[in-house]
């Protein structure tokens, strides 16, 4: 089977346009999430990419095309897989009065906007949709089927997601605080982000990974699901807990998903390795969570630059994310937690580490 690379990403997020200003950005003040009204009088925090001078679907197709120009993949063939991660899609577009297609062909419109001629898919699972793309793009390239792949995370803001999550009581009205002490629900972020594979030799070689669906709680996370996706995507990449460095856990702020989390990571883990956050830094971007969070780790444990914490632990998880980047971390494992029993997670290799 082929070897299978993270050859470039791109991103567009709350912290800037691209990631040099996102790094820029983490290194100074960060973002600070702004409130967006609702009909009704309500009102919750939302990490915001500052560039709505548009309609919606202009927006979307300039931070598309400048995002996968990032990535390096509009300079390749454009032949291989696209997969368009995202739990709404083209949610904003509608709300705003906008014409499109059915939600099935709205990948063939951005498919369009980058000129891809490669086959198109959707891939919709809630917040583990960009990591599960990257799992099927991982499988086609590695059995040959393609050379190449371009996974690329969409979430715009729109008010049938923030009014939902509001709804259901998961937002917290001030911040976002993963692991934080009285940490009381989740952020929501914009991000449009961009992963390009390739089966050319590059420093990110994609490990392993594994999806578990376990729906015990469709709208949170589930210990045992935790442990078996991080026990089947060890076995999947031939390693053992021992050889992970660092782990990015879903930490997105919940009082009782945050706790699960970290107790099922303690039965994986004898030693629990290096922790590293970025909902606090850019909030929770749903279906584009997994390539926004994997593109800025990347960049992170290349140049040092690391997420601030500026909120005190939970003292009662025993569990603190890291102030600096570990050294000579050659493996890490990155995971996403979603609506449904989503349970999904990979292991990169840095092959400079």
């Amino acid at each position: 089977m082929n070897e299978v690379f993270l050859a470039g990403r791109g991103l567009a997020s709350a912290l800037g346009p691209d990631l040099n200003s996102a790094l820029r950005s983490m290194g100074q003040a960060g973002a600070t999430p702004r409130r967006w009204d609702l009909p009704g009088g309500f009102a919750w925090p939302l990490y915001t990419i500052d560039e709505h001078d548009a309609d919606w679907t202009t927006l979307a197709r300039r931070i598309t095309q400048r995002v996968a120009a990032e990535s390096g993949a509009l300079a390749a063939a454009r032949s291989g897989p696209l997969f368009l991660a995202s739990s709404s899609l083209d949610i904003g577009a509608r709300e705003g009065g906008g014409d499109f297609p059915d939600y099935p062909l709205f990948a063939e419109t951005v498919a369009g906007w980058l000129d891809w001629r490669g086959p198109v898919f959707t891939v919709s699972t809630a917040c583990t949709s960009a990591l599960n793309a990257l799992l099927s793009a991982r499988t086609l390239i590695r059995h040959g089927h393609a050379d190449h792949a371009l996974v690329l995370g969409m979430e715009l803001r729109n008010r049938v997601t923030l009014g939902g999550f509001g709804g259901m009581q998961l937002l917290s009205a001030t911040r976002a605080r993963p692991f934080g002490k009285g940490r009381d629900g989740v952020v929501l972020g914009e991000a449009v982000a961009a992963l390009y594979l390739s089966a050319t030799p590059s420093r990110w070689r994609i490990a392993g990974g594994a999806n578990v669906v376990d729906g015990q709680d469709p709208a949170g996370a589930v210990h045992s699901a935790v442990v078996a996706m991080c026990q089947q995507t060890l076995a999947d990449s031939g390693l053992s807990p021992a050889d992970i460095a660092l782990v990015k856990p879903q930490a997105a702020g919940s009082p009782s998903n945050d706790a699960i989390e970290v107790r099922a990571l303690r039965a994986v883990f004898p030693t629990l390795p290096a922790l590293v956050s970025f909902k606090g830094a850019i909030g929770h971007t749903l279906g584009a969570s997994g390539a926004a969070e994997l593109g800025l780790l990347m960049a992170c444990l290349e140049t040092g630059t690391w997420p601030r914490t500026d909120y005190p632990h939970d003292e009662r998880l025993n569990a603190r994310f890291a102030t600096s980047a570990p050294a000579h971390a050659r493996h890490v494992l990155a995971s996403i937690i979603g609506f449904g029993g989503g349970h999904t997670a990979v292991v990169l290799e840095d092959r400079a580490a």
